[in-house]
């Protein structure tokens, strides 16, 4: 079972390394994001930021889903981790009941999109068009979809920040 899915746009740091994967008392992560797949390069710096104790698979979205709806997976703790809201979209998605729960942490601040038609939610969260619109059906799951950069801050439910910013 994924127990979380952080959207991240620099997927695996030190952040995600040393606090998530512990907080959440995870043994495995999933990166699911198709160009690192296809990169050998990202691949090998994702490992090298791996903490030691962590399985790491680095799949499409599309491959991800089908490991976390494999019925092995059911009893593990997995941390899956994507850089953006179509992608988690289609994770959630694709693996239904598969996904506990979804952090929207850090994303939009890289995407080669226009910045004045992006939807600034916060200081970490800048969404163009297209990921508000995915945003909106994530939130529409029936999973918690909540922002929270570190454990210590509280969850604060993406549908808040959305309306916030629409108004």
């Amino acid at each position: 079972m994924i127990v979380q899915v952080r959207v991240d746009d620099r997927l695996i740091h030190g952040q995600v390394a040393l606090v998530w994967s512990k907080e959440l008392n995870t043994r495995h992560i999933i990166v699911a994001n198709d160009a690192a797949v296809a990169n050998d390069a990202l691949r090998m710096t994702l490992q090298m930021a791996t903490p030691a104790g962590q399985k790491l698979l680095v799949k499409t979205v599309e491959d991800a889903a089908r490991v976390a709806s494999d019925p092995r997976a059911k009893d593990m703790r997995i941390f899956a981790l994507t850089n953006c809201m179509r992608d988690v979209l289609a994770l959630v998605k694709g693996a239904p009941g598969c996904v506990a729960e979804v952090n929207v942490a850090n994303v939009g601040r890289f995407d080669k999109s226009d910045p004045a038609l992006k939807v600034q939610l916060n200081d970490t969260i800048m969404l163009n068009p297209d990921e508000l619109a995915a945003t909106k059906e994530l939130c529409e799951q029936g999973i918690p979809v909540f922002h929270q950069l570190i454990p210590q801050h509280g969850k604060t439910p993406i549908a808040n920040l959305i309306k916030a910013a629409e108004k």
